[in-house]
């Protein structure tokens, strides 16, 4: 009986470890870097995609660089949005609530359909992660521009 549950249990991990996806390692300027269209972006910002969604993870990363004064429209998200910044000082604010400054090593949730914007302040340029999550094949809804009053 120990014999049949050991090649049981045998089976079913061979079969685990020939359906589980590999180790992917995608290289530092694999994918090329675009500039934030100006549909979704004021000012100059550089988009570098990192990683495309998948089935295990359903989010997609990016690195977006932000001159000063650059930002996003504002926007929402169907699954909710992370932020990582990396470098410089920025800006992000929810409709509705005071504009929160924010610098390297700040990580911001944003959870799902809540409208806001993000970017450099004024005077300094701001880098950070975004992963993004997908729902039903979609992870952003980008809407108007933020005005200068609101962004200052």
């Amino acid at each position: 009986m120990k014999a049949i549950i050991a090649a049981a249990a045998m089976s079913v991990l061979g079969a685990a470890q020939l359906s589980a996806e590999g180790i992917e390692i995608r290289r530092n300027g694999q994918t090329p870097s675009v500039v934030g269209k100006a549909d979704n972006f004021s000012g100059h910002a550089v988009v570098s995609p990192l990683l495309p969604p998948n089935e295990s993870t359903r989010a997609n990363l990016g690195q977006v660089d932000f001159a000063p004064g650059a930002r996003t429209t504002w926007h929402t998200h169907p699954a909710g949005q992370l932020l990582i910044v990396t470098a410089g000082k920025g800006w992000v604010q929810e409709e509705g609530k005071a504009r929160q400054d924010i610098a390297p090593g700040d990580v911001v949730w944003i959870p799902a359909t809540v409208r806001h914007w993000h970017g450099a302040t004024a005077t300094s340029p701001m880098s950070h992660l975004a992963m993004t999550y997908m729902m039903d094949g979609k992870n952003v809804d980008w809407q108007e521009p933020v005005s200068d009053e609101q962004y200052q």
